[in-house]
């Protein structure tokens, strides 16, 4: 039985092999490995592509970045029509909990990716800040803005 997030319903496509469950992945369009943070991941992407109504083509999941040298992966990335990034999301595990730590590695991220927004969630709740880039600080939001196209 699957934890019930706090996410709209939406419908996913699972599918059973070697007695592991897999969920569809419509941004890397292949089936991954259903873990409590993938969970959280698939629901995240279907709320900004049906809810904030992102173009599934300005979304980008799980990719590598590099950070001082370190290879990180980041969980949700929302693309500018330019190709600058104005969204990143991470996701964590509904049973991890997040403080300030988890704010402080997006933050760290972001110094690479520069995105307007941030959004972290565990599937349960969900933060999301704007950042200030001028004075080196981020503003925390109630949501993050729907697409628009201009």
């Amino acid at each position: 039985m699957l934890q019930k997030l706090n996410f709209p319903e939406f419908s996913f496509r699972f599918k059973n092999s070697e007695n592991k469950v897999s969920i569809f992945d419509c941004i890397r369009k292949k089936f991954v490995i259903l873990q409590p943070e993938e969970w959280v991941r698939q629901h995240c992407v279907l709320y900004l592509m049906e809810v904030k109504k992102y173009p599934i083509s300005l979304i980008n999941v799980e990719k590598e970045l590099s950070i001082n040298d370190l290879k990180k992966r980041y969980d949700i990335v929302i693309f500018n029509p330019d190709g600058s990034i104005h969204l990143i999301v991470e996701c964590k595990a509904p049973k991890i909990n997040i403080n300030q730590t988890t704010f402080d590695q997006i933050a760290r991220y972001n110094t690479a990716l520069n995105a307007t927004y941030l959004m972290v969630t565990n599937g349960i709740n969900h933060y999301y800040c704007q950042m200030d880039f001028e004075n080196e600080r981020y503003q925390f939001l109630k949501d993050i803005p729907e697409y628009s196209s201009q």
